[in-house]
């Protein structure tokens, strides 16, 4: 026995141990569990070195059976801290229909893996089941919802609070415990391939729909879990979405300041709400890669933020700090001293009973860590029902998927009212390599399919248009590539027609053509692949092909509308000078082609926002809103502004935005729809710093709140100045728009200098 493990022990009630008992404190059953803890125990709560798909094979009666990997896993500590991706099912890890875990058994697979740990384990620790959910659960016949880019394209974070709850009940109703899932990467250079797992560009967006995800999964703050809540791991921190290039896990030349006012706030919300964990980065803060940087990890996180939660490592991040340290002991020691509790399928960790023994970190290090796995196990009830799944899987999936689906899809052109599409046109021409199709519409991180599942953009306008309308049909070329022979089919089309719906965009499908990174990361993409984890771009452009079939269709003189569905803001400023219509959609899920048809049609009103900019070509970057205000000079060859800002989003009625004023510690302004058609609008509430300290942006978002309006109705928004503001002393304005763009020149309050009584 070593550090606490040579302590005294403690018996509860009827001489059992207190952490046997469901009625002591968390904190006591820890104490009292990590004194009877051997060195060797300790070091296995910290690993989570195992990939789940291969702890387990189908039995030819349609069963499962353990494997030998699992037992030799578990024989080396005696247990097991933690198993990833159980339930994970892609084209990395080979799983499928045919040979894994369903719906109906799936928690039958967690329990009989969770029985074979506790019974391995001296103590009976059960381990903690750790799976993907960026965009609902990544598991066969789990519910895939909206990618994060078109969750905040919704600017409704309590629709996205309600697709958290969901996702969390269909997590452990088949045996999961902890989710991860992207909430901290601010999407500052699209070019990267996992812009679609990002809200937003803007910290104040990203940080509401942080929070959203926290209480949806993880419910009200308690000392216990209810049944069907999950523990949040929120990836990633900090700084990765802003590495240099928009390449995937490179470094982030982030000044503090940058890094504090832009990449932080999302982060400091998720834990102010209660995140149970978050994820360290891959990419370098200020030298010192996240996973072994202790003044992100402990200084800030722990000691300034007051964090008690799980820190995890990204898969195989500590062994990468062997180029730091020499060897993988050692970068276990480093990554551990650094904060960090809980690895991800490295080897550094398994050799901690050495490290500690060798002196390169201290027992207590451990301790503190162990300590920290084991309350998260206790909160989640896993001592006390570790052996028995309760709580039955959620339905309505179907439901909350197209729910999001339809508040992500934006309005972003409409000339001459081509949409909705009117009575009048009987002849619609739906062409396009996204038309016909729902493989293309899910993001990256996605289960496979059933055949059949969801509901493509020609499948949904067959669905819901009038009865005696003609639709026709061609998809005219590919995602990638310049092969153009299937153009002059959808030209015909197009020209038969009273009306072209064009359908283009990029996907993020993976097959298992893929070939991928030992971390699942898409090493050459397939050829249709142009978004996704390991699948960034140097420029934003789609297929050459999408263009010349855009060019072909468009110059019929058919009126156009072009659907964009997609992981980043691709430039596609053609379908802005030459469509009559243009309308982003993001990955809106499998259900997605229905939410498309309905605001097609008139039947819904297009109610996104955009979450992120849109830059007119991959030179202009970086095109985000929220830069210094500074007086930039332009570009002599392109204009250097976006082509559409954030906050953009149009809809089929107008609204009018009177000038915002102060009222005591509010800031008021009057919005009244002016068209023909109920409509909901976003009020954007900016602000703006006449004089600080240092030098300030050029607008901030501060608030914001959706309004529904009736014609001619008018209606005052009104926007608490509560916390966030600048500190006293500092002259600011606030302006009420539609966008970043019209904030630019909307009426401001009179300025104002921040006091000492000014809520904070």
């Amino acid at each position: 026995m070593t550090g606490l493990a040579g302590r005294r022990q403690h018996a509860g009630p009827a001489g059992i141990p207190i952490y046997r008992d469901p009625t002591a404190p968390v904190d006591a059953r820890v104490r009292d569990l990590l004194s009877r803890m051997t060195l060797r125990e300790k070091a296995g709560q910290l690993n989570q070195r195992m990939y789940g798909w291969n702890a387990y094979r189908r039995t030819p009666d349609g069963g499962f059976a353990l494997t030998d990997a699992l037992y030799a896993e578990t024989d080396r500590f005696e247990g097991l801290g933690a198993l990833y991706g159980l339930q994970r099912a892609d084209a990395w890890s080979g799983v499928d229909h045919t040979c894994g875990p369903l719906a109906q058994d799936g928690a039958a697979l967690a329990d009989l893996v969770q029985r074979h740990v506790v019974e391995r384990s001296r103590l009976g620790i059960p381990a903690l089941f750790v799976e993907e959910v960026p965009h609902g659960l990544m598991a066969l016949d789990g519910t895939v919802l909206p990618v994060n880019l078109a969750v905040g394209a919704t600017w409704d974070p309590e629709l996205y609070e309600r697709a958290a709850a969901h996702a969390a009940a269909e997590l452990r109703a088949r045996g999961g415990h902890v989710a991860l899932v992207s909430a901290l990467d601010i999407a500052r250079d699209p070019r990267w391939g996992r812009t679609e797992e990002c809200f937003a560009e803007d910290p104040h967006l990203a940080a509401r729909f942080t929070e959203a995800l926290v209480r949806g999964m993880q419910g009200e703050p308690g000392e216990y879990f209810d049944a069907d809540k999950a523990a949040v791991v929120l990836k990633h921190f900090a700084g990765q979405g802003a590495t240099v290039g928009g390449r995937n896990s490179a470094e982030s030349e982030l000044g503090p300041r940058e890094l504090h006012e832009i990449h932080l706030p999302a982060a400091r919300a998720g834990i102010r709400a209660g995140a149970a964990a978050v994820m360290a980065a891959y990419n370098e803060v200020d030298g010192m890669p996240c996973s072994g940087n202790r003044a992100l990890l402990t200084e800030l996180l722990r000691d300034r933020w007051g964090f008690d939660g799980l820190v995890m490592a990204d898969g195989l991040a500590v062994d990468r700090l062997a180029r730091i340290t020499g060897d993988t002991v050692s970068a276990g020691a480093l990554a551990l001293g650094a904060g960090v509790d809980l690895s991800l399928w490295d080897e550094g960790f398994t050799h901690l009973e050495e490290a500690v023994e060798r002196g390169l970190v201290a027992e207590e290090a451990l301790d503190t860590a162990v300590a920290r796995v084991l309350r998260l196990k206790f909160r989640l009830g896993l001592f006390d029902r570790h052996a028995v799944t309760t709580t039955p899987l959620p339905d309505h999936g179907r439901e909350v998927s197209l729910a999001v689906a339809r508040g992500a899809v934006t309005l972003l052109h409409n000339d001459a009212g081509v949409l909705p599409i009117p009575e009048t046109v009987s002849r619609i021409a739906v062409l396009g390599p996204q038309a016909a199709t729902t493989t293309h519409q899910s993001g990256d991180y996605t289960a496979p399919q059933r055949p059949g599942t969801g509901t493509s953009v020609l499948d949904g306008l067959r669905r819901l248009a009038p009865t005696g309308a003609d639709l026709r049909h061609a998809p005219g070329c590919a995602l990638t590539g310049d092969d153009l022979s299937g153009i002059p089919a959808a030209v015909a089309a197009a020209a038969a027609s009273d009306l072209a719906v064009l359908v283009l965009g990029g996907s993020s499908a993976r097959t298992p053509d893929t070939e991928f990174d030992a971390n699942g990361a898409a090493r050459t993409a397939v050829s249709h692949m142009t978004c996704g984890e390991g699948a960034d771009l140097a420029g934003l452009r789609l297929g050459a092909a999408q263009y010349a079939l855009l060019d072909a269709v468009t110059a019929t003189g058919t009126p156009t509308a072009v659907v964009l569905v997609q992981g980043r803001p691709h430039a596609v400023p053609e379908a802005a000078d030459r469509a009559g219509a243009l309308l982003t959609a993001w990955y809106p899920g499998p259900w997605g082609g229905e939410a498309i048809a309905e605001v097609l049609l008139g039947l819904r009103e297009p109610t996104g926002r955009l979450p992120v900019s849109v830059p007119r070509s991959a030179a202009q970057l970086p095109v985000h809103y929220n830069h210094k205000d500074t007086e930039y000079g332009g570009y002599v060859d392109e204009d250097a502004g976006p082509l559409y800002s954030f906050g953009h989003g149009l809809s089929y009625t107008g609204f009018a935005y009177g000038p915002a004023r102060l009222s005591g510690h509010t800031v008021e302004a009057d919005i009244t729809n002016t068209g023909h058609r109920h409509g909901r609008t976003v009020a954007q509430l900016y602000l703006r710093r006449l004089r600080t300290p240092v030098w300030p942006r050029t607008l901030e978002l501060h608030g914001f709140q959706a309004v529904e309006l009736a014609p001619g109705e008018t209606r005052t928004v009104a926007f608490p100045l509560g916390a966030g503001l600048p500190g006293t002393g500092t002259v600011v304005e606030f302006r009420v728009a539609e966008s970043a763009r019209a904030a630019l020149t909307a009426l401001p309050t009179q300025s104002f200098t921040a006091p000492d009584d000014t809520p904070r």
